[in-house]
């Protein structure tokens, strides 16, 4: 009774203690933000949208930044043993050599002491763009003996087309490294500075180093590609028709095999090619002529070998085919 009397007294007293000293103590307040931030925000997001966003810079004009260092990066990270001066002259467009010297030029500095000692790369895009195409053209000669020359020349033509050539260069980073006029890099540029390392890695690494590279990164761009997304043909069944008459073979038959929703909005018809009462293809369509034509697309797909359940490209390094000879000669 008198302990708990004598608890009750001391938790009194301390409450009395705490509300004397809580008067004396001034509470301060803090904003979490300071009050002309407001208006700056508010200025700054208007003047972002009078004037726009700022333009680009290429990444050489921002700070920390080590061009070298980036370029031996770039030939380590394609497990490449380029060197890095013909790699540095693969990046040098000449627009960019034409600009920074009107810059010079422009800052009143005499002449000879403008002059750059630096060396375009016109001959190394000339070279690895011919070179590229050659070797496209062998390998899809050698892919897709069946093809035919338009055929072949459609599908080397996708991929050296500036949209192929520059969505790969973006992707390995190349137009961080190029120098050029503009920023960010137009396609052209960006597609002969491409063809500018293709051609440093030829004059390098050889031909065969070369083709490997080309295959790895060029090459794969035909998976998932139908064949006449990159061929157009305008008489698919003409076509057909050439080539079968070619092998001495019957003309096709088209036939209608089934059909849905004939009376409905979205029909649908399934066209079967015979030839010597051998189905050749089938392929639908929302018309019986349209789906005649895509069943000749089928039939053009199985001629020349180009059809989505074909043999995958062997995309495996070279050494790994030659280690099973390796091992088996060294167990004999």
């Amino acid at each position: 009774m008198a302990a708990g009397y004598i608890l009750n007294r001391g938790a009194l007293t301390l409450g009395i203690h705490c509300q004397r000293v809580g008067r004396n103590v001034s509470l301060m307040q803090v904003r979490e933000k300071k009050r002309w931030m407001r208006a700056y925000e508010y200025l700054m997001a208007r003047k972002l949208k009078l004037e726009g966003p700022p333009p680009p810079k290429p990444r050489y004009q921002q700070p920390n930044w080590d061009y070298h260092a980036e370029v031996q990066a770039f030939n380590t990270r394609l497990q490449e043993n380029i060197s890095l001066e013909l790699l540095k002259t693969a990046f040098i467009n000449p627009c960019y050599l034409q600009v920074e010297q009107e810059r010079r030029k422009g800052l009143g500095v005499d002449s000879e002491v403008t002059a750059l000692l630096l060396k375009d790369n016109i001959q190394l895009s000339e070279k690895g763009a011919n070179f590229t195409k050659s070797f496209l053209t062998d390998w899809c000669r050698a892919s897709f003996p069946s093809l035919p020359h338009e055929g072949v020349e459609s599908v080397v033509g996708h991929l050296t087309s500036p949209a192929v050539v520059t969505y790969v260069a973006r992707n390995l980073g190349i137009e961080e490294l190029t120098m050029s006029a503009e920023f960010p890099v137009p396609d052209d540029v960006l597609h002969s500075t491409f063809m500018a390392v293709i051609g440093a890695l030829q004059e390098n690494s050889g031909a065969e180093r070369t083709g490997l590279f080309l295959r790895d990164f060029l090459v794969t761009q035909l998976i998932g590609k139908d064949l006449f997304d990159m061929w157009t043909v305008v008489n698919p069944m003409g076509l057909l028709v050439e080539e079968l008459s070619k092998k001495n073979t019957a003309l096709p038959e088209p036939r209608l095999i089934r059909s849905a929703g004939a009376s409905t909005v979205l029909p649908l018809y399934f066209v079967g090619l015979y030839s010597d009462k051998k189905l050749l293809a089938q392929g639908p369509g929302e018309t019986v002529v349209a789906a005649e034509e895509e069943a000749a697309r089928v039939a053009l797909r199985k001629l020349y070998g180009y059809t989505e359940n074909r043999r995958p490209v062997d995309f495996s390094p070279q050494h790994q085919h030659q280690q099973p000879l390796i091992q088996s000669a060294s167990s004999n």
